[in-house]
């Protein structure tokens, strides 16, 4: 065997090799112990209130018609009269705003304050006043903006209005069309405010933990960041790899025709 064959041969099994490294990378959960494929997810808390949320409220009575303002202007656009509401892409989220008090305004019933409240227990509040009005209300709340955003090395980057508020990190990925072949999946960053704050939080979906973690389970606005791998740098210079494949390519042939000439 040559020098030269030797050495493409050593090169051709260095290359599989980091092949096989980096389709291992790409495979989910590739830890899940197969003697107990049995994960306990954390416990699921009903997101809080916040300022700046737009609340769906509706309340049904026998007598429909004494509700329809209080159901009309829920479906009017929150930022009517209040051109400081929020907005996602080019919808305009419908609902009551949450104001800086925490508070909601709704008509006959008055302003209430729900911030740092569930929807159960703000549908529990207003249903307390709207009984005050009407006979036997029956309420409805829920967020009209809940939204997540995923961006980076994933299929579909955009912000997502999400109308189940229990949502999990992997229901995200799978809205934005999952990671790109690129995708670092064991560093995958979530972002969360928190009182005034921005929490950090990473993720390895390489491993199975992933699905004990307590921010398993996401909260309206957090951001879902993937960070691309190595494989990124490489392949956006692709003229530059081709360049050196027909340069190497070129090399190979001239040594070869001048091993058998000498």
């Amino acid at each position: 065997m040559t020098k030269n064959t030797l050495c493409l041969l050593t090169l051709g099994l260095l290359v599989g090799f980091s092949s096989c490294v980096s389709n291992k990378k790409t495979i989910y959960f590739r830890d899940i112990p197969t003697d107990s494929p049995w994960v306990n997810l954390p416990a699921y808390h009903e997101p809080l209130i916040q300022v700046d949320d737009i609340l769906h409220i509706t309340i049904q009575t026998i007598d429909g018609g004494t509700t329809a303002a209080i159901n009309q202007l829920s479906g009017a656009p929150a930022n009517a009269g209040n051109p400081a509401a929020p907005t996602i892409g080019n919808n305009v989220p419908t609902g009551y705003l949450v104001d800086e008090e925490g508070q909601v305004t709704i008509p006959i019933l008055g302003t209430l304050k729900v911030a740092g409240l569930t929807t159960p227990e703000a549908r529990k509040l207003i249903s307390g006043a709207a009984s005050k009005y009407f006979n036997d209300p029956t309420v409805q709340v829920r967020f009209a903006n809940f939204k997540i955003t995923v961006i980076g090395e994933v299929a579909k980057p955009a912000t997502y209005t999400v109308p189940n508020e229990k949502i999990t990190l992997l229901d995200a990925i799978g809205m934005a069309g999952d990671l790109t072949i690129h995708g670092l999946r064991e560093n995958v960053l979530l972002v969360r405010d928190n009182n005034g704050q921005k929490e950090f939080v990473r993720f390895n979906l390489n491993s199975y933990e992933t699905f004990e973690s307590p921010y398993f389970y996401l909260k309206q606005n957090d951001v879902i960041y993937v960070e691309p791998g190595k494989s990124k740098v490489a392949s956006t210079n692709v003229a530059r790899t081709q360049a050196i494949s027909i340069f190497a390519s070129a090399v190979t042939i001239i040594t070869v025709i001048i091993s058998r000439l000498f």
